[in-house]
């Protein structure tokens, strides 16, 4: 028993510690995300339990043996740095309110009390009165393109639409698992919803991924009014791969090399929020991490064996798309994301703020790792109702956009380090 509390306890430091410092290096980015966003979304259940681990160690005496202290010791370790972890994600409402008072959206717009039932029940994403219509064909082609809509069972007419792209590397990822906080947060604010599959790589190459999603746009704005919405009001979210996918969404409005055979539809969108993204497909910022990326098998097998280097690269790149008829842009990212550089972001937000002639809001989450919205947290819910604000601020048409010499730049340089480390 006391060798199994002491094991238990050296883990969860570990895991502990890699919450609060992700372990760096490609090779060990993806268990390092794993670890890392589970302890950091969950802290307050694992501190949960590991207080009541050791409470059972000390209530039952085993607290004499040289082993035995060594695995309160690193129980207590545990609760410290678990508590700082809490502390970080409960700073995630400010850091959304900076960034959203940036827009001319206050805080009073969407900070509200922590919703302890909620976290009682992460996993739980069921809203009173929202309803899911599921698997209904966007487009021809089977099961990587049909598509669920959410919307409230008192939707009134003309409501906002909400399209949602799941991430997975562009390879794996389902409408299924990903958004729903967000979407049941929009649905039960009388939007309407509705959560995408898309064609995966390898068997899909670029661009199929996102010819799939602007038929996806024209399928929502031509059954809107099924479903209560407006075709007139589109935004477009997503994470990682889905932040890649949204952004270009919103980026390629009526490009015909995205639309073949339905160049005629409108593919334009009010608002893009991606979360923790994809944004240079190209290596152009020169960030080690994505150099990497761009390198590495997964790049040949989204664009393929025969993409031209840089040609086809950047044709697939936000970072080489930007414009100044860019819609409004909430971009979110974490400083802790194990998969996606934070740093690719700030470079992203800057270019886009040189150029764009509409708002661009940015927050970024101390502490935050790749994935983190994708269950009710103590972080999430408030990011979650910071973009309710901004999107509703954009329904209404009252973001206020920033003049560049006035905002405050993106990048932060880490002591000793470049921007772009």
């Amino acid at each position: 028993m006391t060798r199994g509390f002491l094991v238990r306890q050296g883990v969860n430091l570990v895991l502990t510690a890699n919450a609060l410092r992700p372990v760096p290096g490609m090779p060990a980015s993806v268990g390092a995300f794993f670890s890392g966003w589970l302890s950091s979304e969950l802290a307050p259940q694992q501190l949960g339990v590991t207080v009541l681990d050791a409470a059972v160690q000390v209530a039952r005496g085993r607290v004499r043996t040289r082993g035995e202290r060594a695995g309160l010791a690193l129980a207590a370790a545990s609760v410290a740095g678990l508590t700082v972890s809490i502390a970080a994600a409960r700073r995630a409402g400010g850091e959304m309110a900076a960034a959203l008072a940036e827009v001319g959206v206050t805080e009073d717009e969407f900070r509200r009390p922590t919703d302890w039932r909620s976290l009682a029940r992460p996993f739980r994403m069921r809203r009173a009165g929202v309803r899911r219509v599921r698997n209904l064909a966007y487009a021809p082609g089977g099961a990587r393109f049909l598509v669920d809509v959410y919307h409230h069972r008192d939707t009134p007419p003309n409501a906002p639409m909400l399209l949602q792209i799941h991430g997975g590397g562009w390879v794996i990822g389902s409408k299924d698992h990903q958004g729903l906080p967000l979407m049941a947060e929009m649905a039960s604010r009388g939007w309407v919803c509705a959560a995408v599959n898309y064609p995966l790589s390898p068997k899909a190459k670029w661009p199929a991924h996102l010819v799939a999603l602007k038929q996806a746009v024209g399928w929502m704005r031509e059954n809107a009014e099924r479903f209560g919405g407006d075709p007139d009001f589109l935004a477009v979210t997503g994470g990682s791969a889905g932040g890649h996918l949204a952004t270009m969404v919103a980026l390629t409005e009526h490009d015909p090399a995205f639309q073949p055979g339905f160049e005629d539809v409108d593919t334009t969108v009010a608002a893009c929020v991606p979360f923790y993204g994809a944004y240079d497909f190209a290596a152009e910022s020169g960030i080690k991490a994505v150099r990497q990326r761009v390198e590495s098998r997964l790049s040949a097998m989204v664009l393929g064996r025969r993409a031209r280097f840089p040609q086809d690269y950047l044709a697939a790149s936000p970072l080489a798309r930007l414009t100044a008829d860019a819609p409004p842009f909430l971009v979110i990212h974490g400083t802790n994301d194990s998969l996606i550089p934070v740093a690719e972001a700030r470079v992203f937000v800057d270019r886009l703020r040189e150029v764009s002639e509409n708002p661009v809001a940015y927050a970024e989450l101390r502490g935050a790792q790749h994935a983190f919205d994708i269950f009710h947290s103590i972080r999430s819910d408030q990011v979650t109702a910071g973009v309710a604000a901004f999107l509703e601020a954009v329904r209404r048409g009252s973001l206020a956009r920033v003049p560049v010499a006035q905002r405050a730049p993106s990048v932060v340089t880490p002591a000793g380090g470049s921007p772009a480390a």
